[in-house]
């Protein structure tokens, strides 16, 4: 696999990694929320994820995305050393791509 297409697609996956949370009211994209219980009887509502857990969800699809990398990069050739510097900017950098999603959750305003 060439460089310029490995690294493309992993912003590409990243991107569709990072608006992943707010996009769907599946964990990961697959796991189902359980339903609320009523206790009187009445009609059980769908569950919505809460901002935490789609921020937990954004951190672990970051470490993901990263292995991912890593794993590309190492059959291109050599892996470099990375230094704290460089996980902040990637991981300012993932917030950054996850604004999209983000924004159409929590910003837009919904037609009644």
């Amino acid at each position: 696999m060439d460089s310029s297409l490995a690294s493309w697609l992993v912003v590409a996956i990243a991107l569709a990694a990072a608006n992943l949370p707010f996009l769907t009211e599946r964990v990961f994209g697959f796991i189902p929320l359980k339903p609320n219980t009523p206790g009187d009887g009445a009609v059980s509502s769908p569950r919505t994820k809460s901002f935490p857990l789609r921020l937990l969800e954004l951190i672990v699809l970051y470490f993901v995305v990263g292995f991912l990398a890593r794993a590309l990069e190492s059959r291109i050739g050599g892996v470099f050393a990375q230094n704290w510097e460089f996980y902040a900017v990637t991981g300012c950098l993932f917030l950054v791509l996850a604004f999209p999603g983000f924004v159409l959750r929590y910003l837009r305003k919904r037609r009644a």
